[in-house]
């Protein structure tokens, strides 16, 4: 049926995105592995290859497409497949009875060499029972030689109709181990409460991502802090007698020390940014396992809380720190580009004023040689006057060449004055023809 009114682009792909997160409801007993495996952004394609080489494996037909998740059967596992954004998570189950919750983990049904060509890197690998509500209820002793002797940490979950427990560690088979103990729960809530749970281990190990990282920047931002108070100091100590090239050093220096931090900031910032994220949604989901306390036990979200929120807390203040030297370098950059200008201010005013002086002496010695230049020409003018006198009186046209040399003197003199100043007048009424 066609609807009457035009639809927006995204409406199907945003009611998809509420069922991307599925999980797969259980019924105890039944035994889970949850592979995570960190591939990056762009490994979507080659996770995607080796999920249909896994239904090739089975003799599946592969799907004709995959979106952000897939859910299939396996002969007698139950596979849910998930691409994340920087990772792509497995999750298989296998519904049966069992007598020991770990000795037989399911990851051994699986494939060698599928899960040897692995894309990426697996940062969580989960061993998960589900023991049914009849088989009785753990003592401390048993659950200490089912984790191996390691201290227990667990829970009452769902308001109590069931019990986790974990101890959080790596065991010599290379998985870690959660067991729950069912109360009462209803397939579609086992289903949940297991997904939540396996999410609380693969959400926390990618929100430690960001610890090493902090680990490794905070001594290249210490030393980055300690040269930026030297040149601070260096700054303010400089005086009226600093010279030029003292305040190139001091900028050459701070914009290297700025390109240091940003470049620690490069490599840590998407990374912390995540951790923040992740360790969100790690309180979220330990939120929604409404836990209750077993009475000698620390609870999940309390052991947790205790290892995780520090690393969190190095990571956040590692951001803050390379933000706050960077944030500092730009400012004292500026600051020393400021005084490089007002430097460089005073050198174009004494420029300046030296270039009056020589003005001011140019026109002078400009004045004495157009007085010369008069006197020069007066004296060549008046000897060729001299000369048509001289001519005159020999030809009898005139009785006393020198008196009348003598009188002409001053008007020769006179004419060859106004003469220069008409020219000077008129070239400075010439524009330069650079200006034109």
């Amino acid at each position: 049926m066609s609807l009457p009114f035009r639809e927006h682009p995204l409406r199907h792909p945003l009611v998809a995105e509420l069922h991307v997160r599925t999980y797969i409801p259980l019924q105890a007993p039944a035994r889970l592995v949850h592979i995570v495996s960190v591939c990056g952004e762009r490994g979507s394609g080659r996770t995607l290859g080796h999920l249909q080489g896994l239904l090739d494996h089975y003799g599946l037909e592969p799907p004709t497409q995959i979106g952000q998740h897939y859910q299939t059967k396996l002969g007698d596992l139950l596979l849910l497949w998930e691409q994340h954004t920087e990772f792509v998570s497995y999750t298989f189950a296998l519904p049966g009875s069992f007598d020991h919750p770990f000795a037989e983990p399911v990851i051994r049904y699986l494939p060698a060499d599928w899960l040897a060509d692995l894309p990426g890197e697996v940062i969580a690998a989960i061993s998960l029972a589900l023991e049914p509500a009849s088989r009785p209820v753990h003592s401390f002793d048993e659950l200490s030689k089912i984790f191996a002797g390691h201290p227990v940490i667990g829970s009452e979950v769902v308001g109590g109709l069931a019990r986790a427990y974990s101890d959080f560690r790596i065991h010599p088979d290379g998985l870690s181990r959660i067991l729950l103990h069912d109360h009462g729960l209803t397939p579609n809530q086992a289903g949940r409460l297991a997904k939540r749970i396996l999410e609380v281990s693969a959400y926390r190990a990618m929100a430690l991502l960001g610890l090493p990282l902090a680990r490794e920047a905070n001594p290249c931002l210490s030393e980055a802090e300690r040269r930026l108070r030297a040149v601070s100091g260096r700054m303010a100590c400089q005086d009226e007698r600093t010279d030029e090239s003292s305040e190139s050093e001091l900028l050459a220096e701070l914009t290297e020390l700025a390109a240091e931090i940003e470049a620690v900031a490069a490599r840590t910032s998407y990374r912390f940014e995540a951790t923040r994220a992740y360790y969100a949604v790690v309180g979220q989901r330990l939120a929604q396992l409404r836990q209750r306390r077993i009475e000698g036990l620390q609870t999940l979200s309390e052991f947790l809380e205790s290892r995780l929120a520090p690393a969190v807390a190095t990571c956040e203040s590692t951001a803050k720190r390379q933000q706050d030297l960077a944030e500092r370098a730009a400012r004292l950059t500026s600051l020393l580009r400021a005084r490089v200008e007002v430097e460089l201010q005073k050198q174009n005013r004494g420029l300046l004023a030296s270039m009056n002086r020589h003005s001011r002496l140019q026109l002078r010695l400009q004045e004495t040689v157009e007085g010369l230049s008069v006197i020069a020409i007066g004296y060549y003018g008046v000897g060729l006057v001299g000369y048509l006198f001289k001519g005159l009186e020999a030809a009898g046209m005139l009785h006393d060449a020198a008196a009348t040399t003598g009188f002409a003197a001053p008007v020769v003199v006179l004419i060859a004055w106004l003469g220069i100043q008409r020219l000077k007048a008129r070239l400075l009424r010439t524009p330069s023809p650079e200006f034109e």
